[in-house]
């Protein structure tokens, strides 16, 4: 088993260093597939993702269920007796309320995306991370293909604790309990605008990279000085990466991979700047820069 898992971490440096870049599949690949979903993710691994970015939920029975928002989001999904969904009611439909048994009814893929419309569109339901997980392994062992990285955000704030989610370290524990199951720790990142969460990481000492989200307008060095120590990952939104930052990361030897770069010309300026990844909804467009040069 000790063999083993050095192989696997061997093949997984060795992919990421080919390609000098971390493809991370934003949601997937939200820009072609419906996101958070079994099929974006095979597709993803299809065009050439080296990292599955995804977020994560906690539904009543506890439930790790994959998706971006903690209740059925108006634009991509419809309830769980085809229900529709709009802005003034979608909160209700609160996924720390629902069983995912109930959560697995609804579809989530077959509404027209009004800023992806080319999308695929097909009947889908938010999956369990543990689901995910088996069917990304399974599929890579049957295609022989080489392994992928998991990048899972844990989304809780403090003014929505025990409303749409548990107290960071509950949620934490809820989701390291499946990645520690699965045998994958080795191949997660966990990732939070919640500087809490990565700070129970931190102190529970969880063998697992970490990645800080950020989109505010703090420096560098603000932002590390309030998480309290250097994440594997720092992983602002791209408009706030310039040369200073890169060179603030590397300094510190944190990783820079920004979100969500999904214009050539912007993926283009973030290889000139120097990032180590790129988080997009359309890994394959990454993929394609990368593979011409």
């Amino acid at each position: 088993m000790r063999f083993f898992t050095l192989h696997i971490i061997l093949l997984i440096c060795c992919r990421v260093t080919a390609q000098h870049i971390d493809i991370e599949g934003h949601r997937g690949c939200r820009g072609v597939m419906p996101e958070n979903t079994i099929e974006a993710f095979i597709k993803a691994i299809d065009l050439g993702v080296t990292t599955l970015e995804m977020d994560v939920v906690i539904t009543k029975d506890h439930k790790i269920t994959v998706s971006h928002e903690p209740f059925l989001n108006h634009e991509i999904c419809t309830g769980p007796h085809g229900e529709l969904i709009d802005t003034s009611n979608e909160t209700t439909f609160n996924l720390y309320t629902m069983n995912y048994e109930e959560i697995k009814l609804c579809d989530c893929g077959s509404k027209i995306h009004p800023r992806f419309k080319d999308q695929l569109k097909l009947k889908t339901n938010k999956p369990l991370l543990e689901n995910v997980i088996d069917t990304v392994e399974n599929y890579i062992i049957y295609k022989k293909l080489k392994p992928v990285m998991y990048n899972i955000e844990i989304k809780s704030t403090p003014a929505t604790d025990g409303i749409f989610h548990p107290a960071p370290a509950q949620y934490t524990d809820l989701v390291y309990g499946v990645i520690q199951q699965k045998q994958i720790a080795f191949k997660v990142i966990l990732q939070s605008f919640d500087i809490r969460v990565l700070q129970y990481i931190h102190l529970k000492k969880l063998p697992v990279k970490t990645a800080l989200l950020i989109e505010n307008q703090k420096s560098f060095r603000q932002n590390i000085q309030m998480l309290g120590f250097n994440p594997s990952i720092y992983s602002p939104y791209m408009q706030l990466v310039n040369k200073e930052l890169v060179k603030e990361c590397h300094k510190e030897k944190v990783l820079l991979i920004p979100w969500t770069v999904n214009e050539p010309k912007d993926i283009e300026r973030m290889l000139k700047l120097g990032v180590a990844g790129i988080i997009s909804d359309y890994p394959g467009r990454v993929a394609d820069i990368l593979n011409k040069k």
